[in-house]
């Protein structure tokens, strides 16, 4: 079985895109790691590191006396994420190019995390299963994945509505899920783990309390645009790429509503001696 098509892709605008979303998803994943039990010297495993911002993240969490080694399937993310690693001047944290649920590592880990990852796997059990025979007995396994089926807006907001639909039916037709509570709790317990520890968070405000979300909307739009045209789902006079999030604030606005946002959802367990 093949994976699920990764739509996102690791353009500039991409990239520069996911540090954005860091400082409104970050807290959330900080929340998950030290519910999980990540604490300072453990060795820890970053799936998917993207730009680096989870290993730094754990890094942060492990503190000098630990270790973050982070692992991308493209050369591209793992050389921004390292160069960020010595601008960071963060030592105890490497990245690597490969899938680490086929890599070696020397020794077994303290903690397996990542966020945004098992939604892109054709069979997120068994990446689970293979990832955790890198564990050390005691170890920890969390992932921070994302639901949209509880997005919505009241009174209804046109482009926000229609803008949250294209993204969900664009991930849909390249097979990956955008709901991942129940398929993340699934994915645990088919991996022979034991069942996860789950948490979830989400965005609920106006035009100003919730504009940050309201522009990761726009952002996530504009970079899946092209996918959305091959697919069929939104053409780009429909989607405007320029002028989308500030549509969407300004209708909010107007409508003097609420919007609720994508759910972060966290999940881990500890696995027995």
């Amino acid at each position: 079985m093949t994976n699920p098509a990764y739509v996102l892709g690791h353009s500039a605008f991409e990239l520069e895109r996911l540090a954005r979303q860091e400082r409104l998803i970050g807290p959330s994943t900080r929340d998950y790691f030290l519910a999980a039990g990540i604490a300072p010297g453990m060795r820890v495993l970053d799936v998917g590191s993207g730009t680096g911002v989870v290993a730094f993240l754990a890094a942060e969490l492990v503190g000098p006396s630990g270790e973050v080694i982070g692992t991308d399937l493209s050369p591209t993310a793992v050389a921004r994420a390292s160069d960020a690693a010595v601008a960071r001047a963060l030592r105890q944290v490497s990245f690597h190019e490969g899938n680490p649920a086929e890599m070696t590592f020397g020794r077994p880990f303290d903690a397996i995390v990542g966020r945004y990852v098992l939604l892109f796997q054709a069979d997120a059990s068994e990446m689970l299963h293979r990832l955790a025979k890198q564990l050390r007995p005691g170890g920890i396994i969390v992932f921070h994945e994302p639901d949209w089926s509880f997005v919505r807006s009241d009174p209804v907001a046109p482009t926000y509505d229609r803008s949250c639909r294209w993204i969900i039916q664009s991930f849909d037709r390249a097979n990956t899920s955008t709901n991942m509570s129940a398929k993340l709790h699934r994915a645990f317990v088919g991996a022979g783990l034991p069942p996860p520890t789950m948490r979830m968070q989400t965005v609920i405000g106006d035009a100003n309390t919730a504009a940050e979300w309201l522009r990761a909307v726009a952002d996530l739009a504009i970079v899946l645009a092209p996918t959305m045209e091959r697919q069929g789902v939104a053409t780009s006079a429909e989607i405007a790429s320029d002028t989308l999030a500030d549509r969407i604030v300004q209708e909010v606005a107007a409508g003097g509503g609420i919007v609720v946002g994508r759910a972060e959802i966290g999940a881990w367990v500890r696995i027995q001696p």
